[in-house]
């Protein structure tokens, strides 16, 4: 992988009214921390962390259902649900535990993992009597904001629009660097085993298109029109919309509550939209969050990803932000059930349309 210089800052094109710079910073460790705002950052790193990362994970391959399960013994390791004060997302301060983060302020941060489950330096694993493979790729931490506490729906429209420059980035750099897919997540809430409170996302960039993208590529690719269906779908499966963007509930939901925030042309992925597409996309990202919230009046436990093609396979693909809500009432979480897990087959008990009206009535 090709290195950036220590401490280079630039300013990200995005096409925005707005500029917004990066810093790359490399930690003590050799791990590439880079620093997204509307401001040159500058000022020097206080105390980092020293030891190696763990490049021990391998892929082994299932000969029955296909695709790779990941082996990451050293993750078992990873901090777990650490004090406030222990907060190793939060800005370094004086005379405080070392943290990712080694400046005193910042806007968002992203980093390579201290507890991969993919890496570039990836270990090449010994001959074997199965289908082993190097995990070879990248884990990143994605810092939505300095502040302990907060959520997708807290932060302000600037900074949602700076994460997905950020974001933009980052697919970008994977991509080149030969990555098969690329996938921003959040896991919000203990209920979806999220281990650090503060906000945050993260970043797996796969050597290889994992199944389910497999899956849709073949679907786009053979025809399928999602920007069509939604016309088609009529607005009793609409939830809102800004500008050109949509946030829907599909018919084919496979959650309670499960929504999607797609521009209504077809794209790619973020890179591929333009500045009023941005803006409404966080516009919708934020809202969507602040209606989860609503509905049961608590915070929504809930699973995100952006949905983007892979490389090279972007033939009909349409980008679409998606939203896994972990609760089907106020008080019953949704567990996949055997059934579930052993045929994929999901069992809902929301109907999509249903669900539609009771997010768009959240926030009336």
């Amino acid at each position: 992988m090709t290195k950036p210089p220590a401490d280079a800052a630039s300013i990200l094109h995005s096409g925005l009214a707005r500029a917004h710079y990066r810093r790359h910073h490399r930690k003590a460790d050799g791990r590439d921390l880079w620093l997204y705002s509307d401001h040159l950052h500058d000022g020097a790193p206080s105390e980092e962390f020293t030891d190696p990362v763990s490049v021990g994970s391998v892929l082994r391959a299932h000969p029955l259902l296909g695709g790779y399960s990941i082996f990451s013994p050293h993750r078992q390791n990873r901090t777990y649900k650490p004090s406030t004060a222990d907060d190793p997302l939060a800005p370094a301060r004086t005379g405080g535990p070392v943290t990712e983060i080694p400046f005193a302020n910042f806007d968002v941060a992203i980093f390579g993992n201290r507890f991969p489950s993919l890496h570039p330096d990836a270990i090449v694993p010994g001959e074997t009597n199965w289908s082993e493979t190097r995990a070879a790729g990248a884990c990143e931490v994605v810092v939505y904001t300095a502040d302990a506490t907060g959520n997708m729906g807290t932060l302000t429209q600037d900074r949602r629009l700076l994460l997905l420059e950020a974001l933009i980035h980052r697919y970008e750099t994977h991509f080149s660097n030969g990555a098969a897919f690329v996938l921003p997540f959040e896991n919000r809430g203990a209920d979806v085993g999220a281990t650090l409170p503060h906000p945050h996302g993260q970043i797996y960039a796969f050597p290889f298109v994992p199944q389910p993208q497999q899956t849709m590529q073949s679907a786009f690719a053979a025809g399928y029109d999602l920007g069509g269906e939604m016309q088609r779908w009529g607005r009793g499966f609409e939830v809102a919309s800004h500008g050109d963007v949509v946030q829907i509930v599909p018919p084919y939901a496979r959650f309670p509550y499960e929504s999607w925030i797609a521009p209504r042309r077809r794209a790619n992925g973020p890179w591929a939209l333009n500045a009023g597409e941005l803006d409404s996309l966080a516009h919708l990202m934020g809202e969507a969050v602040r209606r989860y919230d609503a509905l049961f009046g608590k915070p929504m436990p809930y699973m995100m990803h952006c949905s983007a093609a892979p490389f090279g396979k972007s033939a009909g693909w349409h980008f679409t932000v998606q939203f896994f809500p972990m609760q089907r009432d106020a008080t019953r979480l949704k567990y996949l059930a055997s059934v579930e897990q052993s045929t994929g087959v999901f069992t809902v008990d929301v109907v999509p349309e249903a669900a539609a009206q009771k997010l768009r009535e959240a926030l009336a």
